[in-house]
């Protein structure tokens, strides 16, 4: 009989795994099914950024492998993003690495620094990428709840000693998803010099830096000083520019850590399609004026879903950032009962915190994916479902 390892048997259960599946059945059985699940957009990529493909893929050296040197192209053109966006300059050749998507690069940086026994810091709730990559590395994931009452920060000066003795990375996302929290600048300081006391590698996910509300500006923590010795930043094309699908990202660091990462990488794949990361420079050159319209739209929907939440009953906070919306749910109300209910009853795709590990439980995400009018009739229709669920509490049922 084939005996799967252990690391496989360590990781949970992945949060949307089932929600395909599902949906197919609903579907199929005549429901209208508002998704509000995943983080993924609606509308396609910029026209332009489709063109710049389009125009990539007539060039035949395009479909040839790119190895982890990629395109010089997009190289350039993402550390000068990054230095227009943050006033930050990187060497394009040694501190900088093109991804398949930032997951996979943040899921395997465990591997450049992290022994078996080492900690790794995982946030949760959190991106699930996160314990993966800490689980397959043969690490031991050490939870930190996020939580209203800390703002939802990782205080790693909050830890046991022993356990920032044997953390190897910190995994610290914000804009944060699911909770959609921002992070101050004082905590950026308190976060840095904490990794740098202790050697812990940062892995500081920036995926949202570019989906931020009513004048609020997300950092690179690389404006913070002594960022440079411990950090590794990474950055999408998937949410500022809504190519989720295309599966290009990068990584930002010092030439040591860049250069482990490229190491291991290079056992595991040959880099993005080239063609994808042409079109990406373009998009990179040009990011400013394709990322406001997207920014805009989402503004709508954030304040449309914000005050229909409120009017169903529903106590939600009005995020500053990122694309999700992070609602609290009733005492004793068991948010993956709450997301089942609204699913199979009313056809609404909604995340439960649980699902984002033990920490998120009390919560729901909501994601920003539909247009204004879809939204609103999806809040309606969450709101029956919280008045049943109620109900049932209310009898004693659930």
């Amino acid at each position: 009989m084939i005996k799967l390892s252990e690391r496989v048997a360590r990781l949970p259960d992945y949060t949307l795994a089932n929600i395909p599946t599902i949906k197919r059945r609903l579907i199929a059985a005549g429901m209208d099914v508002i998704d509000l699940g995943a983080g993924d957009m609606d509308g396609p990529p910029p026209a332009a950024t489709i063109d710049a493909l389009r125009e990539a893929l007539n060039v035949t050296a395009m479909h040839k492998y790119g190895f982890q040197q990629g395109l010089p192209a997009f190289r350039e053109a993402a550390v000068g993003w990054i230095e227009r966006r943050f006033g930050q300059r990187f060497d394009a050749v040694k501190e900088m690495l093109p991804l398949i998507g930032s997951k996979e690069g943040l899921s395997h940086l465990p591997l450049t620094v992290c022994n078996a026994g080492d900690a790794v810091i995982v946030p949760e709730p959190g991106y699930q990428g996160y314990i993966g990559g800490a689980v397959l590395s043969g690490s031991e994931p050490v939870i930190v709840p996020l939580r209203p009452e800390n703002r939802f920060l990782v205080e790693l000066d909050q830890l046991p000693v022993d356990t920032l003795r044997r953390a190897k990375v910190a995994y610290v996302n914000y804009p944060n998803n699911p909770t959609a929290a921002i992070a101050p600048r004082d905590y950026l300081e308190r976060l840095v010099a904490a990794c740098r006391k202790h050697g812990i590698v940062l892995a500081y996910d920036n995926a949202y830096c570019d989906i931020t509300f009513d004048g609020y500006v997300a950092p690179s923590i690389f404006e913070i000083e002594g960022a440079r010795d411990v950090a590794v930043e990474f950055f999408s094309m998937s949410k500022s520019f809504q190519m989720t699908g295309w599966r290009v990202g990068f990584a930002i660091g010092n030439a040591t850590l860049i250069g482990a990462l490229t190491k291991v990488k290079s056992y595991i794949d040959t880099g993005p399609f080239l063609a994808l990361q042409q079109a990406s420079a373009w998009t990179l050159d040009h990011a400013e004026e394709l990322n406001r319209p997207i920014v805009e739209e989402l503004t709508r929907r954030r304040d449309v879903a914000v005050a229909a939440l409120t009017e169903g009953g529903f106590a939600v906070e009005t995020p500053k950032a990122a694309m999700y919306l992070w609602v609290p749910l009733p005492a004793g109300l068991p948010s993956a009962e709450f997301s089942s209910r609204a699913l199979e009853e009313e056809g609404v795709v909604t995340l439960p915190g649980s699902g984002f590990g033990p920490g998120g439980e009390g919560f729901v995400r909501i994601a920003l994916t539909v247009p204004p009018a879809r939204l609103r009739e999806a809040v309606t229709r969450l709101g029956r479902t919280l008045a049943a669920c109620e109900g049932a509490i209310g009898a004693g049922t659930t």
